[in-house]
């Protein structure tokens, strides 16, 4: 019952969090660091999310083939190729490096 009260209890903060966004006044998000904030956050998390999900292996920073699907993709972005062909080139590195 414990984990129940805690999904409600987190689903209830993300609401009112999510309330608490809408109730901001629009002179506050007008501001130029506001807007620059809003813009560049998303983009830090994601990356950040990225590293710890391909460095980190329980609480050890490892490098394996995933790192190596990393850098494959990010070649492929860098030559400014196709989403598709950046998936199937990190996937194709992350296999091979597994294989060998």
């Amino acid at each position: 019952m414990t984990v129940w009260i805690a999904v409600l209890a987190t689903a209830a903060g993300c609401y009112l969090l999510k309330l608490l966004g809408l109730c901001v006044p629009a002179r506050l998000l007008d501001r130029p660091a506001v807007r620059t904030f809003a813009t560049l956050a998303p983009v830090a998390l994601l990356a950040a999310l990225t590293a710890q999900q391909t460095l980190v292996h329980g609480h050890l920073l490892t490098a394996d083939a995933r790192l190596a699907g990393l850098a494959a993709a990010a070649l492929a972005l860098w030559r400014r190729a196709p989403f598709l062909v950046v998936v199937l080139a990190a996937v194709a590195a992350t296999a091979l490096v597994r294989l060998a």
